[in-house]
């Protein structure tokens, strides 16, 4: 039999190995991504991220179009999902009867599991359709004339653009973002909930007070893991974004193009040299964009925490 010490030893040099490996498989990716985009690195440089430009024929490549659509729709799916998910949440926790919230929770979940080629197809020929009908159209009429609102609105009206990708990514994120928050607002301990509704504190106050404070790192993981998702996805996005290389106007329903769409629509009939260099020089910008909002993430929570001992 193995002593408890060897096998103390065991363990903490397999669970040691598992996190180094973690961590040279994430500099493997960094190292690859690097040597694949140099050819493009070398020829453009970071003015790569600000060109409005894309020719494979004349091998003149520029990002802000990708980038500037990966922004774009994931800003715009956060803005309509966290509440969404923040109200599902709550309701499944505080309000919702005791016979609704297994069936409810149940369905919510079952959305994560719809693949996302099912969302893009839905998109672009129900919701699409249904977006610039009643949508775009009417406010056309209404803004088409003014200065600003009339740039945010302008474009064909076939449904597929910025707004629509949000949207479609704002559903395929909703999930995720409700379960987690459903689950760390169960955690917070029955004592303090009904302390505070003891003291006469409603519904609204006790979750403001008492169990955001109490659940925000775990909300604020539910959220970045939605974040994540709406920047890494791809079908959906590419039925519905309208895979546009040129950035023509502001507008909400203009047609552009996301990373990841671009590297499903290109990277397989891309020659190699500076075309492919320039796409694996896109995807080593979505990892940057990844990292960078982590790392605000940690900041933001730590800040938190900080101004929790203060106030302590």
């Amino acid at each position: 039999m193995i002593s408890n010490t060897l096998a103390d030893r065991l363990f903490g040099f397999l669970t040691r190995g598992a996190a180094l490996l973690t961590l040279a498989l994430l500099l493997g990716i960094i190292v690859s991504l690097i040597v694949g985009a140099w050819p493009a690195i070398d020829r453009f440089g970071p003015g790569f991220l600000t060109r409005n430009v894309w020719d494979p024929v004349r091998e003149d490549f520029g990002g802000l179009v990708m980038i500037y659509g990966t922004l774009a729709t994931s800003a715009i799916a956060l803005l309509i999902a966290v509440p969404i998910s923040f109200g599902i949440a709550l309701f499944l926790t505080e309000l919702s009867p005791a016979w609704l919230k297994r069936p409810l929770g149940t369905a919510i979940e079952l959305l994560a599991a719809v693949p996302s080629i099912v969302y893009g197809m839905w998109g672009l020929m129900v919701f699409g359709p249904v977006l610039a009908r009643y949508v775009q159209r009417p406010l056309q009429n209404l803004f088409g004339d003014t200065p600003v609102f009339g740039a945010l609105v302008s474009g064909p009206p076939v449904g597929i653009g910025i707004l629509s990708a949000g949207i479609i990514l704002s559903i395929m994120i909703i999930p995720f973002i409700a379960s987690v928050m459903r689950d760390v607002f169960e955690v917070t301990p029955p004592l303090l909930k009904e302390s505070a509704y003891g003291l006469g504190a409603t519904t609204w106050e006790v979750i403001w007070n008492i169990v955001l404070p109490y659940t925000k790192t775990g909300v604020l993981g539910g959220i970045m893991l939605g974040l994540g998702r709406a920047l890494g996805e791809t079908m959906a996005v590419t039925f519905v974004i309208g895979n546009m290389n040129q950035l023509r106007s502001p507008s909400l329903f203009e047609a552009a193009n996301s990373i990841t769409s671009a590297l499903a629509n290109e990277f397989a009939e891309a020659a190699p040299g500076l075309h492919q260099a320039s796409l694996i020089y896109l995807g080593l910008v979505l990892f940057l964009i990844t990292f960078v909002v982590l790392v605000f993430s940690r900041m933001l929570l730590m800040r938190l925490q900080r101004n929790e001992g203060g106030r302590a």
